[in-house]
């Protein structure tokens, strides 16, 4: 017995070694891992990768582009690479540090990404804070920072808001959208942004889509020469010598998109399924942005939709074969947010992989930025990404930098007086006088006379720039209210335009009990709630009930009435318009309301023409771009329809 407890007190040591022993090498096993990891993620840090030359070609101005491309690509390590390729929605970087330390290429304010303070101030201290840890990087390459100037510096209150470029599109003037553009880029650089994702070459064919009104145009044609003008009014408009770079977007036929087809459950078209017919593709959808790679665009975005089965960051032939080969674009693709994860559900790796084989160069992730880098980096290691592809990328990511001028940036000076300047709220009003369509004129009421006794207003739209602007202002659905400094809602507008012996009465509801007798001339001013992306889609675009009776209250009380329509698309009136006087659609103008007075009081003509089909009910959507209704009737108004002009 004594033997038998001796070898199994043996045995039972020997099993405690072995436990030991098996315990300590998992110790060390994850040690390693983590130490990898961290050689995955600090890899600029390696001490054979030293800082370059003081004259090294890439920081040479006056050398040709492609020198300075390719001197800087071949000094790069494999983890410096791929943080160019992430764009990161700033809220998601905790610590400007990590702009450093990961080598991130470019940030983004999306809708609403503001600084604490959200003033021209703060937005210049949070830009510079982070453009400057870019240059704190061994290589210090310059970081771009984008946000979605849709109508102006939108997200800073005290900007200039202009009409969303629907109301452009009735105005069908490329010199004042250059002009915008222009001013744009003003008060954007002030800031410090150097990007935008702007202009949208989208061409709806279906009203209920919640991004109408970011689009010019359903022709094609105009959508192209808008578009081009925009593109070029923005970028050669230089700022301490930077250019302030467009981004056309949706690539390609994301406005094709089919109702009931989104792959968000939470929306309806928006991120849909357009489809797959390359003809229609060809004919209607990649012209404008072949002529935006003419007109010098340098970056251009991938939509949310799918075309074929396959999202459009996955497909290879329309970003690579037709975009960068066919069409010769030597700038760089980036996603839209969230964009390349949506290819393979759940499978952040296997998305990355696709979308960036397939074409995308720099990725709006826009949130998790170190999974990211791990997982490119395991893609080449693994030969699921080819380091060929990765310097092609990266090659358009410096070209584009080298391009805009950020790499000789010296000592750049901000003027944030131009934000909200006189000369841009000049320009903004009129464009919104531009805009205006003129879509019924009983017995030529409009334009009114300034000398009316009395006139009454009503509708949710009258006294609320909020409303006016839509969505992409201030917060990413917008705002409801009266808050936009420096702006002027319709209903000011009315009150400045008129004589001073003229009474103006209003009252949201139309609710005028206390007058008495009739009014010689009522106006409503009704409209949408703010909205964007997919959280505008509806099923029935029309009045709410309470602009229906605000405008019926209106009537009681008004000789005639004139129905000011403030709305992101057409709505569906047919039943409604025969008894109205007079209707102008105003879209949604922006921070200038008194543009709007301009017209109706007749300082100006309305020259406005509708950008696409007005529908007389939905049976009528889609609407191909040559006009036909998919019930074969005639739409309420086709598209280039106005009075006056």
């Amino acid at each position: 017995m004594s033997i038998f407890r001796h070898n199994s007190n043996v045995r039972k040591n020997k099993t405690m070694i072995g436990h030991r022993d098996f315990i300590l090498t998992i110790a060390v096993l994850l040690i390693l891992a983590a130490v990898a990891l961290t050689m995955i993620d600090r890899t600029d840090f390696s001490p054979e990768l030293l800082p370059p030359e003081a004259n090294a070609i890439y920081r040479q101005a006056g050398l040709p582009i492609e020198d300075r491309v390719n001197d800087l690509l071949r000094r790069m390590s494999l983890r410096e690479k791929i943080g160019q390729m992430a764009l990161m929605e700033k809220n998601s970087v905790k610590d400007s540090n990590d702009v450093t330390q990961y080598g991130l290429g470019a940030m983004l304010s999306g809708g609403g990404g503001k600084p604490k303070e959200n003033t021209p101030e703060g937005w210049l201290e949070m830009v510079t804070e982070l453009e400057n840890a870019a240059l704190q990087t061994r290589l210090g390459i310059p970081l771009l920072y984008g946000i979605d100037a849709n109508h102006g510096h939108g997200n800073v209150p005290g900007a200039v808001i202009y009409p969303h470029f629907i109301g452009l599109g009735a105005a069908s003037d490329p010199k004042l959208v250059s002009e915008i553009a222009g001013a744009t880029a003003e008060e954007v650089g002030a800031t410090g942004v150097n990007w935008i994702f702007s202009p949208t070459l989208d061409m709806p064919k279906d009203f209920r889509w919640g991004r109408t009104y970011e689009a010019f145009s359903d022709d094609p044609l105009l959508v192209e020469n808008l578009s081009s003008a925009f593109i070029t009014g923005l970028q050669t408009n230089r700022q301490d010598g930077l250019m302030i770079l467009a981004t056309p977007k949706h690539y390609l036929g994301t406005g094709a998109a089919l109702w009931g087809t989104s792959t968000n459950k939470k929306f309806k078209i928006d991120q849909g399924a357009t489809p797959a017919d390359e003809n229609a593709l060809r004919k209607e959808y990649l012209p404008p942005f072949a002529s935006a790679v003419n007109s010098g665009a340098l970056t251009v975005m991938v939509g949310l939709n799918s075309w074929g089965g396959e999202k459009l960051a996955a497909n290879e032939y329309l970003i690579t074969d037709v975009l960068k080969k066919e069409l010769g674009f030597k700038g760089f693709v980036v996603s839209d947010w969230y964009g390349v994860y949506e290819i393979v559900k759940n499978d952040d790796y296997r998305s990355a992989v696709r979308a960036i084989n397939a074409g995308v160069d720099m990725v709006m992730l826009p949130l998790e930025y170190k999974p990211f880098i791990r997982n490119v980096n395991k893609a080449v290691a693994r030969g699921e990404i080819s380091e060929e592809r990765i310097n092609d990328a990266v090659s358009r990511i410096l070209r584009v930098k080298f391009a805009a001028g950020l790499f000789d940036q010296k000592d750049a000076k901000h003027d944030l007086s131009v934000i909200g300047s006189d000369a841009h709220r000049a320009l903004a009003r009129t464009a919104v006088s531009k805009s205006l369509v003129l879509l019924k004129n009983e017995n030529g009421l409009l334009p009114l006379s300034k000398n009316i006794n009395k006139i009454l207003v009503s509708g949710s739209g009258a006294d609320n720039v909020g409303r006016q602007c839509g969505g992409w202002t201030v917060e990413w659905q917008g705002i409801d209210g009266n808050w936009l400094p420096g702006s002027t809602s319709i209903l000011k507008g009315i009150k400045e335009s008129v004589a001073s012996s003229t009474e103006v009465v209003f009252d949201a509801s139309g609710n005028f009990a206390g007058e008495t007798g009739q009014a010689e001339i009522g106006i409503a001013v009704v409209s949408e709630k703010p909205y964007t992306e997919g959280w505008g889609d509806n099923a029935n675009p029309t009045l709410d009930r309470s602009d229906i009776d605000a405008i019926n209250n209106l009537r009681k009380k008004s000789k005639r009435v004139v129905v000011i329509i403030v709305s992101g698309r057409p709505l569906i009136i047919s039943d409604l318009i025969s008894d109205w006087d007079a209707l102008v659609a105003a879209w949604l103008p922006g921070s200038e309301g008194r543009g709007v007075a301009d017209v109706i009081f007749g300082d100006v003509p309305f020259t406005g023409k509708l950008p696409l089909p007005w529908p007389k009910n939905i049976s009528q959507v889609p609407i191909d771009s040559d006009g036909k209704t998919s019930d074969q009737a005639a739409p309420l108004f086709v598209r280039g329809f106005g009075l006056g002009g």
